[in-house]
């Protein structure tokens, strides 16, 4: 009981609390786009930034129950596994928080664009064609995978509790990144921090754009593992296959529909899982030439 309620105790979600000021800060960037000479700008849809706005509210009610899920396993794990308990008073625990937080986000957020199953929910996030402050709260319902990855930091004796608070300001700096109004910034943050200019390159359908900057608060992530890109050209938004819907349940569970519809029109196991477990756009060829690189287009053709 008394691990119950540990649990119960720590769902509270402090991204919840930024809900005002989120508001706010929405209000004052359409109003200065309202007012800019820049016709570069994609602006604000009314239509999309309500697809955005509601599909971000339902996406907060499923990560509470995702994280009473990750909790129910985390907890024991913390209580039980973990070799010792790392203190919330000792700096070291905020030190491997941060840096451990930002290093998994990375890998779970390349994970998203190289794994179907796992794209099939991420690519909510990519479906809007404009890139505003809004577009960061079009975020996936099936967030299974996302609560799943913190594993080894429990392990490692810090607190889930700890850990899902510092998820939830990593979500809160990536508001910031989804913006067309901030140009690029001083060569110091750029080098050290995601920028808006890094994410509009993430949300670019360019090919020199796709699959890259995953990172969350740190840059340094992409510049170590191969994935940077700086932003040469002013990005197009969205999807490469683009959904032409505002539906929020249609934006959710599209591809994944897809992804069911070919499973079943496969012919071998193979393939079935190809389909799954493959990068997003993964068909069987007809040769067995060398591989197209994987992308978040839905475009590749890989080798089976």
């Amino acid at each position: 009981m008394a691990m119950f309620d540990q649990i119960v105790e720590r769902l509270h979600d402090p991204a919840v609390y930024s809900i005002p000021a989120v508001a706010l800060l929405i209000l004052i960037e359409l109003v200065a786009i309202k007012f800019s000479d820049d016709e570069e700008l994609t602006g604000y849809d009314l239509k999309d930034h309500a697809a955005s706005i509601t599909t971000g509210l339902g996406a907060l009610g499923w990560s509470t129950l995702m994280r009473v899920v990750a909790l129910a396993l985390y907890v024991p794990v913390y209580e039980y596994v973990a070799p010792f308990h790392m203190s919330p008073s000792f700096w070291g625990t905020w030190v491997v928080l941060f840096f451990g937080v930002d290093f998994l986000l990375y890998w779970n957020h390349r994970a998203s664009h190289a794994v179907r199953l796992i794209w099939a929910g991420h690519q909510v996030h990519h479906s809007s064609r404009y890139f505003n402050l809004s577009t960061a709260l079009r975020r996936k319902w099936a967030q299974w995978f996302e609560k799943m990855i913190w594993l080894p930091l429990p392990l490692l004796g810090v607190h889930p509790a700890l850990v899902f608070a510092t998820q939830s300001v990593h979500l809160l700096y990536g508001l910031f990144a989804h913006t067309e109004k901030i140009r690029k910034l001083p060569r110091p943050i750029e080098f050290l921090l995601v920028t808006p200019s890094h994410h509009r390159v993430h949300h670019g359908i360019e090919p020199e754009y796709l699959d890259k900057n995953f990172s969350s608060i740190l840059i340094i992530w992409d510049r170590m593992f191969g994935t940077f890109q700086p932003e040469l050209r002013r990005p197009t938004y969205g999807l490469t296959k683009q959904i032409d819907t505002y539906n929020i349940w249609k934006i959710q569970v599209h591809e994944f529909a897809n992804m069911i519809r070919d499973v079943r029109q496969a012919r071998t196991w193979r393939h079935r899982l190809g389909y799954v477990f493959g990068p997003p756009g993964w068909r069987p060829s007809e040769t067995r030439r060398n591989a197209v690189a994987p992308s978040a287009s839905g475009t590749a053709t890989l080798a089976d």
